[in-house]
């Protein structure tokens, strides 16, 4: 007999309870959103109307809607976090949200995400904020269509356009990030996507992530970054149909690969970045259908790395197509388009018939003799090319492609 009660005291705060609209303004009953949050109850929607906020720190801990009309301002005048969201099934949809505090012991950021899940960011400007938007241990959070911007020009003074932190099963679309010290960056998120996203003119990273596993990164644009993009310490990745442009600069990359394993990268254009792509205790890693195109180094790979296959791919005008630091070889190159080959295709094949040696003697010295590069283009520089080309003895033996194309791939 106790269930069926139970039950019946359940249901007037189930699905089936009333939503109410409630609205904030000058001329509303609300004047301002905590008033409004207050008062609300699960399942509620609060409407802003456009104006300025300048509330202490907003705290959502109900299961509401907040929509802005015209993009009402809230300022947090350099002081506070702005947004703090600490229940599931949040929507934040509308708002500019400026100057939030800044400070060194605290993550302080325009919109927070404590613990919770279903909440949803998006069609925001955030600016002027220290963390953009920060998600701590959120699950299955959407953050779209938001732009982010920050204009600090030391890294000690911004954090992360998104920060994400614990968290599973995120979806990260359609934002422009730009500005901060991190455009987005991940530590411990899995089963995870980040897609369609410009991230650019970021102090460090377009794109930061660390010990996050499962995760997928699909048709975004990382430009003009301090260095690049960094996956680190991380297994099962994807990274399909992405840009790495115009990432210049000493110790600068398009991407960075730092003890990584069974990943699939394919799809990509690495182009006008001082590395394409640098790798470093890599293994078991599917790089194919990818364009290197005006790097000053296609690829980077250390002997460190291992069982990483580099095949279909077309490498385009780079200074240097491929780097290493030993003559051990566990990597295999083959079917790829190399621009400087000059080998022959007697039967018409499309394929080369004598193999390709992209390390050349030059960039060997170059990896243990950085200042040697000033010597690039000279005469002896030429000469000692060709020598090894006839004579190997210092290039590793076995880092060659046995098929090379003859004419560039179809992508």
């Amino acid at each position: 007999m106790k269930y069926p009660i139970l039950i019946f005291f359940l249901l007037p705060f189930g699905p089936s309870a009333q939503a109410h609209l409630l609205k904030v303004g000058s001329a509303q009953k609300y004047h301002s959103i905590q008033s409004a949050v207050l008062e609300a109850n699960n399942g509620d929607t609060i409407l802003v109307e456009n104006g300025l906020y300048k509330e202490k720190n907003i705290t959502i801990g109900k299961s509401l809607t907040l929509i802005g009309i015209q993009f009402p301002v809230l300022d947090g005048e350099h002081k506070y976090e702005i947004l703090s969201l600490k229940s599931n099934h949040i929507t934040i949809r509308g708002f500019k949200i400026t100057h939030s505090g800044v400070s060194s012991m605290e993550d302080l950021a325009g919109i927070k995400i404590y613990n919770s899940r279903d909440v949803m960011v998006t069609n925001n400007i955030l600016e002027d904020d220290f963390f953009g938007i920060y998600v701590q241990a959120g699950t299955q959070c959407r953050i779209e269509n938001n732009e982010i911007k920050a204009f600090s020009k030391f890294e000690q003074q911004s954090g992360n356009g998104i920060h994400c932190w614990k968290c599973d099963s995120l979806l990260i679309r359609k934002n422009s990030i730009s500005g901060h010290r991190d455009g987005i960056y991940f530590e411990f998120v899995t089963n995870s996507m980040i897609e369609f996203n410009t991230s650019s003119n970021n102090l460090r990273y377009g794109l930061h992530f660390m010990f996050s596993h499962h995760d997928n990164y699909v048709s975004n644009i990382f430009r003009n970054n301090g260095a690049g993009v960094s996956v680190m310490f991380t297994h099962g990745v994807k990274m399909l149909n992405n840009r790495f442009e115009d990432n210049w600069g000493d110790g600068s990359y398009g991407l960075l690969l730092k003890e990584i394993s069974d990943s699939y990268i394919s799809g990509n254009k690495f182009t006008n970045n001082t590395a394409g792509i640098y790798m470093e205790g890599a293994s078991r890693i599917q790089i194919e259908a990818n364009l290197f195109q005006r790097n000053g180094w296609a690829m980077k790979i250390q002997a460190s790395c291992m069982d990483v296959q580099v095949s279909g791919n077309n490498f385009l005008s780079n200074t240097f197509d491929i780097a290493t630091n030993g003559t051990l070889v566990l990597n295999s190159f083959n079917h790829n388009y190399w621009d400087k080959y000059e080998g022959y295709d007697l039967n018409k094949d499309n394929v080369g018939d004598v193999p390709f040696h992209p390390v050349s003697l030059f960039s060997m010295i170059v990896e243990k003799n950085p200042s040697a590069l000033m010597l690039f283009r000279s005469f002896m520089t030429t000469l000692l090319d060709k020598t090894e080309k006839i004579i190997p003895s210092l290039t590793p033996e076995n880092l060659k492609d046995d098929y090379p194309f003859m004419k560039p791939i179809q992508l």
